[in-house]
This record gives C-alpha cells, sequence and structure tokens, in this order.
C-alpha cells in the first residue's frame, strides 16, 4: 500500500539500497545538526544562526524545514528549506537526492547558496525537474578575517538606529536591486522592510549617515554566531564612489562585527574585482568558493 505521510513530514524517510536516506530533521536531531555544521562554523554560519535564535533543528512555524541526509543512523549532510536552500556539509554526490525531496515539497525557492561544488550540484538536478535558473554565480570567494583589520576603521560607520529606519531602508532596497536586478519590493513590501527593520532592532545594521541624512555606506550581518559573522548587503552610495572610501568602511565592519565573533566573513562575485581588492586590503584571506543560483 502506498504511504499515505506526505513527502516533506519528518515521519517519512526513504531508504536507498545503500543505506542513504533523507527526511525531514525534528527537534531531537538539533544536536547531531549543530554537531555537523560546527565541522565549518564559517561556511555553516547561516544554519548555526538559525540553531541559536530558534533552539531546534524542527520545522518553524514560517514553513521551513531542514533535510538531512543520513548513512544508516548517522546524519552525514543537511539542507535548509525555506525560501533559499541553504546545503550543511553535504556532499556534492548527495546533492541530488536532497533535490527530488526539495522539488517533492512543492515549494519555489528563491535562491541556492553555500559551497559552489555543493550548491551547483543541487542546481543541476533540481533543472532537470524543471527549476530553472535566472542566473548561477558560479564562482563567489568565501573571505574572512579573524583579526584586527589592516587599515584603520572609519569612525563614522555605526549601529543603524530603529529612528533612521526611513533613510536605512531605501538604502537596502538599493543595493538589493543593483544585486541582483529587481526590486525587493515586488510581490510584498511589508516582507523585506520587516526584514530591515529586524536586522536594525538586533544591532545587525552597519550605517553612516551624513549630517545631511543621507546614507553614505550601509551592511548587514545577515548571520551572527558566536564563532563568526557573515556580512552582507554591502553597499556604498553612487555619489561617493571613486573616493577611496570603502576601504575605510570595511575595516569599520570588521570592528563592528567582531564585537559579536572573532571571525568576519563574507562571500563576493569573481568578477567584483574593486570590491576584492578592498576585502584584500583590509585583511580578508580566502578560505573557499560560494555558489548562488537564483531563481
Amino acid at each position: 500500500m502506498l504511504s499515505r505521510v506526505a513527502p516533506w513530514l519528518a515521519s517519512r524517510s526513504e531508504t536507498a539500497a545503500d543505506g542513504i536516506s533523507v527526511r525531514v530533521l525534528g527537534a531531537a536531531d538539533t544536536p547531531a545538526l549543530r554537531v555537523l555544521a560546527m565541522e565549518d562554523p564559517v561556511a555553516n554560519v547561516f544554519i548555526l544562526a538559525h540553531l541559536d535564535s530558534s533552539g531546534s533543528a524542527a520545522p518553524t512555524a514560517g514553513g521551513a524545514s531542514v533535510f538531512g541526509v543520513f548513512d544508516g543512523d548517522a546524519l552525514v549532510g543537511a539542507c535548509w528549506a525555506g525560501a533559499n536552500l541553504v546545503p550543511v556539509q553535504l556532499d556534492p554526490d548527495l546533492a541530488s537526492r536532497v533535490a527530488a525531496v526539495a522539488h517533492r515539497a512543492g515549494r519555489r525557492y528563491a535562491s541556492i547558496f553555500g559551497p559552489a561544488e555543493t550548491v551547483l550540484a543541487l542546481h543541476s538536478r533540481l533543472e532537470e525537474l524543471g527549476h530553472f535558473a535566472h542566473e548561477v554565480r558560479a564562482d563567489q570567494p568565501l573571505l574572512a578575517i579573524s583579526g584586527p583589520p589592516a587599515v584603520d576603521a572609519n569612525p563614522q560607520l555605526g549601529f543603524g538606529n530603529i529612528a533612521d529606519f526611513d533613510r536605512i531602508l531605501p538604502a537596502c532596497a538599493a543595493m538589493f536591486e543593483e544585486e541582483v536586478g529587481y526590486s525587493p519590493f515586488l510581490g510584498s513590501e511589508d516582507f523585506y522592510s520587516r526584514r530591515v527593520s529586524g536586522l536594525i532592532r538586533q544591532g545587525h545594521s552597519l550605517v553612516h549617515i551624513d549630517a545631511d541624512g543621507t546614507v553614505k555606506f550601509k551592511a548587514e550581518l545577515g548571520a551572527v554566531t558566536a564563532q563568526a559573522t557573515q556580512v552582507q548587503g554591502v553597499w556604498m552610495n553612487p555619489e561617493f564612489r571613486g573616493q577611496g572610501l570603502s576601504a575605510g568602511y570595511m575595516a569599520g565592519v570588521v570592528v563592528l562585527a567582531q564585537k559579536f565573533a572573532p571571525i568576519t566573513s563574507l562571500y563576493v562575485n569573481e568578477y567584483n574585482t574593486r570590491a576584492r581588492a578592498t576585502y584584500e586590503r583590509v585583511g580578508f584571506q580566502r578560505l573557499g568558493t560560494f555558489a548562488t543560483v537564483l531563481y
């Protein structure tokens, strides 16, 4: 008799002839997922930040879940499945199995991001299943710095204040549209606004607003744990580009980020040579390669 259990529920597990199975993780799997993610606390800062905030590997109230890959009883890989797919220590050879489960869950994913080889393997299988990408960024150096920046930090960079939300939000939207090619307000302005507001309230928004109320530079700490932070949304106001300000601002980002954790990380498009030169000047070093697939 066919199983009546939905394929995305924790009680449903499919085991292949080689003993590999994939299922949705539950609360009891939280310690194993944390141990797995801690094998690389920089690359896996996204899922570790989620575990810190939620305390559980179980599906969220918003419908996100974590697919776990098991060899027998041992958790050997995982993949966050929410608005995005984010692999966690997932062997590229096992990615097709996760992609198949993600497809059957019936969700639409905005992106896949993480270690390049696994991300591209997930994308390849999902493409076979009818998920076609808008853009594939296959080479994104993963960079990190664990000591003081190599240049002086711009002291005008500070933590965003919710009183400045109406100034910060347009800057965030401009960065998003410049980066991905469409407005973050498509479909729902409220979702993106809440995301930006949440980062400000958490103290994860870094910004310099001058005396005229103009946002000159901004960035966010998109993921924060006790071990590492991941910087996202780096944006310089076009009016102030080309003036040699970027390195000082990025050094300021490192100084502020290290109030949370000793390692500051980010990933950048390989072709963005100017940004990469700035990060190198500040003292970031390459740890690996990420990729992002945009749908």
